[in-house]
């Protein structure tokens, strides 16, 4: 009896105890200065100039809870914290219930956070689920609610809260997914917007029309189960489809921008040393490689140019000294598919693949003025397979070729001789050194580009022949740095001589073929009806396949690749084969509109001569030479008589 009696007197010692530790930490918090609320955590993006062309809170001004529909307010303290009002920070039977659940469940299956508790963990802490971390987030919790009233904590919290799609607060959020302030919102559109936060990147409407009206129904059931709704508003919502405008109103209202900013979210992701907690509730200041004005080129000119909604573009611009991304677009329009075809999708890339097999053919003691015969083949292997490639409208030389016709003409016959003459493995390798990651299979057809490629890594390796073999990871950050400006993380380039210089000079000149009047004959180069229209020397190659159109070209200041098709692999118009050779003309030209014209720098030992185009024979007199280069030693024999 006398120890029960002692557990009582012990359980009521530590219950006053408790309740004075409590009391003395609220008049600790009330004489500390109070916590700043007033200021919205964003994630801002600046260009490589220091233009900001993002601003996660959508650069708006606060608003006050009164401009707020109440419509928010009732769903967003239904669906998070029904008792808000009436605790002091803490909801102890909640806790308590999820404590329990979480018990009998074992694992954790529900959290006891009130808003004031997210709202302080969103604004002022990282996510670790620490007990430090904890006793902060109490502290700190405390404070709120002693300086500030419900109001001001309310209003504070739906200003900062992230909404997904680079939204942080509802007057962004509103502004964004339905055109309209947060004061005009509907009840729908009110219980759309207050679902989004418990998971950004699954319930906003515009990735996912279905799964966030699905958690939309979520919070409607909470607002009906607390008295915010009646019956006949319930069964009343969503009998229609809610119109998403998805797309923002400002002066940045760039509708390819945002493929840029999924795939900085995405390398942000994939930096050690970033807290996740800033990645998901801002604070971040992101100095990116992108140039908006190149951009914004980019994208006029692919509005001029695709009109068929069922057709997508995809293009990425870089400067191959640094491996800095300037420009990419993942599709004609964010807003209407998020589908980032220039970072994960995966298309075949068709002759587009032959600077790598002519590199490696020039490795393997070929040279530029090495000569197959251009005719109808049909290639046997073991066990009488054959392969019998063709060349686009059945075009043959029927005579001996140069490699750097075959590139101009981009002959299929001479690209799988050349292949299956140094060996398909020499191609697979070429790749693997330019910096080529995706998988590749060494057999007859990948001469054609008869292999699917992601084209962020595609472009990689196209970047290290635009700088002479050197190879640069391509990135889109190259600082970031926290709300008060500490750096977290700023980018070191680590250039590496991958490729032989004076080889990928020879290719690089080759690549002007593709657009030199001096090679037309039998058939024309690939990109002649270019050649108007380019203020200097690029290197320049186009390919195409069942449903693909691409154009590649380069030269020292700036590399760019284009693709276009249909996600279904339905045909495209070959008209589109034209149309995305303007959008790269029109953004590289744009892009080098102030430069000095500038090529490559003839390496050491590199000798030019000039050919018959086609022949590769020496003939002053002939009108359709072409200069060819040559490693010393390599060179024809020249015949003067």
């Amino acid at each position: 009896m006398k120890i029960v009696k002692w557990f009582i007197k012990f359980g009521i010692f530590l219950f006053i105890c408790g309740i004075v530790f409590l009391v003395g930490i609220y008049i600790h918090a009330y004489f500390s200065p109070p916590i700043e609320l007033n200021s919205a955590n964003a994630i801002v993006m600046y260009d490589r100039n220091g233009y900001v062309f993002f601003q996660g809170s959508g650069g708006r001004e606060w608003v006050s809870l009164e401009n707020i529909s109440p419509y928010v307010q009732k769903a967003i303290i239904s669906v998070e914290d029904r008792h808000f009002f009436t605790h002091r920070g803490f909801d102890f039977l909640r806790i308590i219930r999820s404590l329990y659940l979480n018990l009998r469940t074992g694992r954790i299956t529900g959290g006891g956070s009130t808003i004031s508790q997210q709202y302080v963990k969103n604004m002022f802490l990282d996510f670790d689920q620490t007990w430090s971390r904890k006793i902060e987030e109490a502290l700190l919790t405390i404070n709120m609610e002693v300086h500030f009233s419900k109001e001001e904590i309310l209003e504070g919290y739906l200003n900062t809260i992230n909404f997904g799609q680079g939204n942080f607060g509802i007057e962004s959020a509103a502004q964004f997914y339905f055109n309209k302030s947060a004061s005009e919102l509907t009840l729908e559109q009110a219980i759309i917007l207050v679902g989004i936060p418990r998971s950004p990147e699954h319930y906003n409407p515009v990735n996912n029309y279905d799964r966030a009206i699905g958690r939309a129904w979520v919070v409607a059931r909470s607002m009906l189960n607390n008295g915010h709704l009646t019956i006949d508003q319930y069964t009343n919502l969503f009998s229609e489809t809610i119109p998403i405008h998805g797309r923002r109103e400002d002066s940045n209202n760039l509708q390819t921008l945002m493929y840029f900013h999924d795939a900085v979210i995405n390398e942000l992701n994939n930096l050690s040393g970033i807290p996740k907690s800033l990645i998901q509730s801002g604070g971040l200041r992101i100095h990116t490689t992108l140039d908006f004005s190149i951009q914004e080129e980019m994208e006029r000119s692919i509005i001029e140019n695709m009109n068929d909604e069922s057709v997508q573009v995809a293009a990425i611009v870089t400067e191959p000294s640094s491996g800095g991304v300037l420009a990419l677009t993942g599709g004609v329009n964010h807003a209407t598919s998020q589908f980032n075809r220039a970072t994960q999708a995966r298309r075949h890339v068709g002759s587009t693949i032959k600077p790598f097999l002519y590199y490696a053919a020039l490795e393997n003691h070929m040279t530029s003025a090495s000569t197959f015969r251009s005719e109808e083949t049909t290639f046997v292997f073991a066990n009488n397979q054959t392969y019998t490639p063709t060349n686009y409208g059945d075009r043959y030389g029927n005579k001996d070729i140069t490699m750097a016709a075959a590139l101009a003409f981009s002959d299929n016959i001479f690209a799988v001789k050349t292949h299956l003459f140094i060996g398909k493995q020499e191609l697979v390798d070429t790749m693997r050194l330019a910096g080529l990651r995706g998988h590749l299979d060494a057999n007859p057809s990948l001469a054609l580009g008869a292999i699917e490629i992601n084209m962020l890594d595609y472009a990689g390796a196209f970047n290290t022949l635009a700088n002479s073999g050197i190879y640069n990871e391509l990135h889109f950050i190259t600082k970031v740095e926290d709300a008060e400006g500490r750096v977290l993380f700023e980018r070191n380039i680590n250039p590496e001589q991958v490729l032989n210089a004076q080889n990928v000079f020879i290719l690089n000149e080759m690549m002007t073929a593709t657009y030199n009047p001096n090679f037309v004959s039998f058939n024309a180069p690939t990109a002649l009806h270019m050649n108007p229209s380019l203020s200097r020397r690029y290197a320049i190659k186009t390919g195409t396949t069942d449903w693909d159109f691409w154009i590649v070209g380069y030269n020292p200041d700036i590399m760019m690749l284009v693709w276009c098709g249909n996600d279904m692999n339905n045909p495209v118009p070959r008209s589109y084969s034209r149309n995305i050779r303007n959008i790269w003309i029109d953004t590289v030209e744009f892009a080098l509109r102030d430069t000095s014209q500038i090529w490559y720098e003839i390496p050491e030992d590199i000798i030019g001569l000039p050919l018959n185009a086609i022949s590769g024979e020496f003939d002053p007199s002939n009108n359709n030479n072409a200069l060819f280069f040559f490693r010393r030693g390599s060179e024809p024999i020249l015949n003067h008589n």
